[in-house]
């Protein structure tokens, strides 16, 4: 079975962006050292955009060949005039405001989320599924989540979009790892305990 992984990008007090979920405040620390993790490891997790802004665009997917993101999140890419930010990847996009797909490549959910999520998990695949936010999509599919991957930037918001919408039951993870940065970004692994 396929694994759900959300990698996620917060500050230190564990915000993904501020309220309205800009989180470009973190893009700051993108320098070489961290983007040669990212290239190494989790390449397939950079946007189209910025894989081809930074010369990546040619490296193959390492952990996932699926993206799944809330509507929210795919709005700060349509704004932008972006309907298939993980061109990449099959795309799926969870909204229920959202009446159609501007994109061929992106597949809209509009109902039984779960389902969808846990019909991607059975399918046979050597990658795994990228859970790209945001913070309702995460409170909705945690129960769905085998790993988090959490990049946490020197930055304290105070206030803003949490990792995981309020009212979630408290779920147990175990550490697999730290890798710290000099730039001050540290990421670390967990595995669901089940």
């Amino acid at each position: 079975m396929r694994k759900l992984t959300y990698f996620v990008a917060c500050s230190i007090d564990g915000f993904i962006g501020d309220g309205q979920g800009d989180a470009s405040e973190m893009f700051r620390f993108m320098d070489e050292e961290f983007l040669d993790f990212l290239k190494t490891e989790f390449p397939e997790t950079m946007a189209t955009q910025g894989r081809k802004h930074f010369g990546v665009d040619h490296l193959e997917s390492k952990r996932f060949d699926t993206v799944i993101q809330g509507r929210g999140s795919y709005e700060l890419a349509l704004k932008e005039g972006i309907t298939s930010p993980y061109a990449h990847l099959r795309e799926y996009v969870a909204s229920r405001t959202l009446a159609a797909s501007p994109d061929p490549n992106v597949e809209i959910v509009s109902d039984d989320l779960v389902g969808r999520v846990r019909a991607l998990k059975a399918e046979e695949s050597g990658l795994d599924i990228y859970l790209c936010g945001g913070s309702h999509l995460a409170g909705q599919l945690l129960d769905e989540i085998d790993e988090l991957v959490i990049k946490t930037y020197p930055l304290v918001y105070g206030t803003g979009m949490p990792m995981f919408a309020t009212g979630v039951d408290i779920k147990d993870f175990t550490l697999d790892g730290v890798r710290t940065f000099t730039n001050g970004v540290f990421v670390r692994t967990y595995t669901r305990r089940r």
